[in-house]
């Protein structure tokens, strides 16, 4: 299924925000605007966006294709004055994905004005008929009251007995690695300000990229992949702990090492073929947040062309679609491990785990894996949470692990 709605050929300007501007020194999340806003922020630089000049709703296998010959097409009919030159400038597209090939639709929206900030430099993009708007920081957004959580599609002790099945079927050899997520229910006494809860998350992980796309908000350490020129990056984060002594055990643990080896081989895997080298670290490190720790491993390289091996494009979305899914939200193989999801999860989870992020008429963009996150819709939310379970894994300890990452939103909802 593909729908798009209809647009005469788009106008961009983008300028530079002089430092006199008050846009120029507010913090991002703090212009985030209110209904239902676009934002990509990491460590204070990123991209916010509000409006919509046209969207691309896309489902199916094929859907990464879909959409990116939809930007070619619509970026290449456009008129652009573009007098800044980096990534994020231009016509811009905000994008998430579902996780699955399945019928749930997957979007692209191209905002009507795009606020954005790199190495010390801002700039304002207006599309079409965009207005400029704000022009100074918004009043603080009040957080959600009275907030009740209820389980998703499954209990507690449902998922711990998904979780000890799909031991069992890795201990009998039928694959090596499934990622099983649980999804959580909250429901507040009003419609939640998507802003408050960009703010919060910002503020709490700032070393994550906060994201607001069509309503699913997170914020995720994990980069699935940033294309800048013919320079590629994914961080690959697999393997958790969140205890005192986090850093010693996530080093020391077989377990960890063993999910977090399947993960990373998965991305180098995807992107080899299209690079003229690729290069891993001999050891992972630890990425310390401020609920969990995780095992991280940057995997770089060197794109051959801008259209490399058969014709296929290498710009950010296409990579994305290469690499996803991986082991770390899949499991290894990756066919097994789906199949294993779809009959023990027992859910859809629409966008969760999928790719999100946005992508510029050059190719550039960054898009990470949707975890840490929440559907928004009104007043009530739907939480997501997953663990990597292998053959030592135990089922109580990954509940606990899929308890702990859910606190990165129910922080901020309760907080």
């Amino acid at each position: 299924m593909t729908t798009a709605t209809s647009l005469e050929p788009l106008v961009v300007r983008t300028v530079e925000l002089k430092t006199s501007d008050p846009r120029a020194t507010a913090a991002l999340v703090d212009l985030v605007p209110p209904g239902r806003p676009l934002a990509w922020v990491h460590n204070g630089e990123g991209l916010i966006g509000w409006g919509e000049a046209t969207r691309l709703v896309v489902s199916g296998p094929d859907r990464f294709t879909k959409a990116v010959e939809w930007w070619r097409t619509l970026h290449l009919d456009a008129v652009v004055s573009d007098a800044v030159q980096l990534p994020g400038t231009g016509p811009v597209a905000f994008g998430s994905f579902t996780f699955a090939d399945g019928p749930t639709s997957s979007v692209l929206v191209v905002p009507q004005v795009v606020l954005g900030r790199r190495d010390g430099r801002t700039w304002l993009t207006v599309i079409g008929s965009g207005e400029p708007e704000p022009d100074r920081p918004v009043p603080a957004a009040a957080g959600p009251q009275n907030v009740e959580f209820t389980d998703g599609a499954l209990a507690a002790d449902e998922w711990r007995r998904a979780v000890a099945t799909a031991v069992e079927r890795i201990r009998a050899g039928q694959l090596s690695k499934v990622v099983l997520a649980r999804d959580l229910i909250a429901r507040a006494d009003a419609p939640v300000d998507v802003r408050h809860l960009v703010r919060r998350l910002n503020q709490r992980f700032p070393a994550c990229f906060t994201f607001s796309v069509d309503g699913l908000v997170g914020a995720t350490p994990e980069l699935l992949v940033r294309r800048e020129g013919d320079r590629v990056i994914s961080r690959v984060l697999a393997g958790t702990a969140w205890d005192a002594d986090a850093k010693a055990r996530l080093l020391a643990s077989a377990k960890d090492q063993e999910e977090h080896e399947y993960a990373v081989r998965s991305a180098f895997d995807a992107i080899a073929p299209y690079c003229t080298e690729l290069r891993v670290p001999q050891q992972p490190s630890v990425m310390e947040l401020a609920n969990v720790s995780h095992l991280a491993s940057e995997v770089t390289g060197t794109l051959r062309t801008r259209a490399s091996l058969n014709g296929t494009p290498t710009d950010a979305l296409s990579l994305a679609g290469l690499l996803h899914p991986t082991a770390a939200v899949c499991g290894t193989p990756t066919g097994r491990a789906g199949r294993a999801i779809a009959q023990l999860e027992g859910m859809d989870r629409g966008r969760y785990a999928g790719p999100v992020g946005w992508l510029d008429a050059r190719g550039d963009g960054e898009w990470g894996i949707a975890l840490r996150c929440a559907e928004v819709d009104g007043a009530r939310l739907r939480l997501f949470a997953g663990c990597g379970i292998v053959a030592g894994s135990d089922p109580e300890s990954e509940f606990a692990e899929a308890q702990a990452k859910f606190v990165a939103v129910r922080e901020v909802l309760e907080g």
